[in-house]
Order: C-alpha cells, then sequence, then structure tokens
C-alpha cells in the first residue's frame, strides 16, 4: 500500500486490473486505492510478472502492506510465497467503506437527456443505477435517489479529509521550524506579454498567468535547489528533478496538492495542457499514486479567492511552500516616476533546518527576475 501523502495512514484497495501471470511495466496502473483524498490508481515500479496477489479488493490495510508479489523481468520464477494473512486497519483509522464499484454498461443505456443532464450535475455515474422506468430505463427520480445515498458517504469523507488534514498541518506547524519571506513582484511585463501571446492564439490554446508563476518557481529552484529537497528519515535529500506540487481545492471541500512532473522542463502550453488535465482529475477523484506521492515543493496560489497574500506551512516531508495572491494595481516607481503597475505578492515558507533567510530570499528574487522576460520562460 502506498504511502501517498504524510497524513495517510491506511487505504481500502478497490480493484486489480491485473491478475497472477499478468505482464506488468514500470508505469502501467495496476490497481485501484480509496482514500480520504479519493480513488487513486496505483502505477507499478518494476518491469516483471505479477506471481500472487496477497490483499484483496475490499480490504483496508495500513500503508507499507504488501498487496502483492512480483517477478521482476529477467528474474526466475519464485516458489509459492506462504499464505500471509490480512492485516489489521491502523491504529485509529476508521476503515473506509468498500467502494460500489459501478456494474457493466448495458449493451444500450436506456437514460432520458434530462436524466443524463442531471446525473452529470450531481456527480452519478449512470452506468451504475439500474432504471425503474420502462424498459429499465433510468429516470430522473433514479438519479435524484442514487445522489441522495451518496450524500452520506461524500460527507463523511469530506469530514475525515478535513481532520487528516488538520492533523498533518498541527503536526508540520509544531515539529518544522518555519520562516517566512515575502516580495512583490512588478507583473506588468509578463502580463504585457501574456496578452499579447494570447491575442494570436485561440481561446483554447491560451495561457493563464499560473502558467507562468510555475514556470518561473520551477525555474528559480535550479538556481536554489535546497528548497527543492525532501525529508528521507534524519537527512534532507534534494531532487533532481522538479515536481510542483499544486494546491487543488476540491468541490466538496478539502485539499489536494498532486505533483506537476518535471515542471521546469515544460514548455509552457505543456505546463498548461498539464495543469488543466491535474485540476480536471483531481475534482473528479482520478489521481495516480506518483502525482500524490512525488512533490518536491509546493505551490498555492489564492488571487482568484481575492487574498493578496498567503502564508502557506510545509507539507512534510518537503522542506518548503511557494505562494501567490491576485494580482492588484499599485503605486510603483518606474523611471523615477510614480505610475500605475500590476502586482503579485509571492511568498516562501521554508525549513529553516534546511535553509535560511538568505537562501529564501535569492530563490524570491530569481523568481521575480524570470517574470521580467516572460518570452524566456
Amino acid at each position: 500500500m502506498p504511502i501517498l501523502g504524510a497524513d495517510m495512514q491506511a487505504g481500502t484497495l478497490v480493484a486489480w486490473r491485473k491478475r497472477p501471470g499478468d505482464p506488468v511495466r514500470r508505469g502501467e496502473i495496476v490497481a485501484e486505492v480509496e482514500t480520504e483524498k479519493g480513488l487513486i490508481e496505483v502505477e507499478i515500479f518494476v518491469t516483471g510478472v505479477i506471481e500472487r496477489i496477497l490483499v484483496e479488493p475490499g480490504q483496508t490495510v495500513p500503508v507499507g502492506t504488501v498487496l502483492a508479489m512480483i517477478r521482476e523481468e529477467g528474474a526466475p520464477a519464485a516458489a509459492a510465497p506462504p499464505t500471509v494473512p490480512p492485516p489489521a486497519a491502523a491504529p485509529g483509522v476508521a476503515a473506509p467503506a468498500p467502494i460500489a464499484l459501478p456494474t457493466p454498461a448495458r449493451e444500450r443505456l436506456r437514460i432520458s437527456p434530462a436524466a443524463r443532464a442531471l446525473a452529470a450535475r450531481l456527480g452519478v455515474d449512470p452506468t451504475s443505477l439500474l432504471g425503474t422506468g420502462p424498459d429499465g430505463a433510468i429516470t430522473l427520480e433514479d438519479v435524484e435517489q442514487a445522489a441522495a445515498r451518496a450524500r452520506p458517504a461524500v460527507a463523511d469523507r469530506q469530514a475525515q479529509l478535513r481532520q487528516t488534514i488538520a492533523a498533518a498541518m498541527t503536526r508540520a506547524k509544531r515539529e518544522i521550524p518555519h520562516y517566512y519571506l515575502a516580495t512583490a513582484i512588478d507583473m506588468h511585463a509578463a502580463l504585457t506579454w501574456l496578452a499579447a501571446e494570447n491575442a494570436r492564439r485561440p481561446v483554447p490554446e491560451r495561457l493563464l498567468c499560473a502558467a507562468l508563476l510555475l514556470k518561473a518557481v520551477a525555474l528559480a529552484l535550479r538556481d536554489v535547489p535546497e528548497l527543492n529537497a525532501v525529508w528521507a528519515g534524519d537527512r534532507v535529500v534534494q531532487s533532481p528533478a522538479v515536481h510542483l506540487g499544486i494546491a487543488i481545492s476540491l468541490r466538496d471541500g478539502g485539499l489536494v496538492a498532486p505533483a506537476l512532473h518535471d515542471a521546469d522542463r515544460q514548455s509552457l502550453d505543456e505546463l498548461m495542457r498539464q495543469l488543466r488535465d491535474l485540476v480536471r482529475r483531481t475534482r473528479a477523484g482520478s489521481l495516480r499514486s506518483s502525482e500524490l506521492s512525488d512533490p518536491t515543493i509546493t505551490v498555492t496560489n489564492l488571487g482568484e479567492q481575492g487574498v493578496d497574500t498567503v502564508f502557506g506551512i510545509i507539507y512534510p516531508p518537503q522542506v518548503a511552500i511557494v505562494g501567490f495572491g491576485r494580482v492588484v494595481e499599485r503605486p510603483w516607481s518606474v523611471g523615477g516616476q510614480i505610475a500605475s503597475r500590476p502586482v503579485v505578492t509571492a511568498t516562501l515558507s521554508a525549513d529553516h533546518r534546511v535553509t535560511d533567510g538568505h537562501r529564501g530570499g535569492r530563490f524570491l528574487a530569481t523568481v521575480e527576475r524570470l517574470l521580467q522576460e516572460p518570452a524566456r520562460l
């Protein structure tokens, strides 16, 4: 059972996508796991053959529990291992109820356009319903009843996620010696370039300001790599790759920060596509295990909520979190004259055991410098 964040203690195995004897390749999805953060697709990190499955769907087990035996590529077949008893749930962790998997879709789903539209609005999968209308057709009442049955489970999951986040942030605030820095950045050059760039693009391919901010953060981490690191036991390990954890609010409440992989190597177009896809899948509850376990630093942006400044709490095992507020017009000195400029406040919360204010200040200065040359991002 993978650990999908420092706040995870256990998970429920929902389904296997492979069976014993099936070949698997590194990066392939092999299982689905339910956590407080939703339904997570579990990737495999070796190439080989599944020898034996040890945990069956519906079981809730602590993180670190062996789910299956895999014979790596080129290794000889091993004798069947002894039977492993089902592991007990982690102490103090309430086992989430097993997920009701959708029933196989009928050859032709009988559902009216109105019922289909209502199902989409309420987040109900129509293929999981048994219709009560003529010839098994799915009615508006079927959809409404399914949504009503789901509300208590959603509320329970939301409360559990809130409690888990609160516990993790309380521990982080108590155990990590935070220091905080902030700087105001003139966004005139960045927004002028962005407006001209978007004017020549079709609407679906236009960039958001967020893409510029994320790329500037990713590139600045090359200059101050100490901030792009995670704790491994009692030592800090700098990551050679920049995987930005993007703080995304969930529709039902709560927050998840999955990884935008290799952000420093992506073009702005690639970053924008990946960001849209990541937000969509996060809110649909369809993330991959690597997206929750790989972030090397987190970025939170509350500008859309009208917030001027945000100082985040570091999410273990990371050592820093970057925040951005909204872009506001402010008086600014330009060539000795006062002018109105669009300004954003960038903040850094960092672990004083790993870096200090000098290195943190250098990082924010680099972010500011990069945003003055947006065409080079």
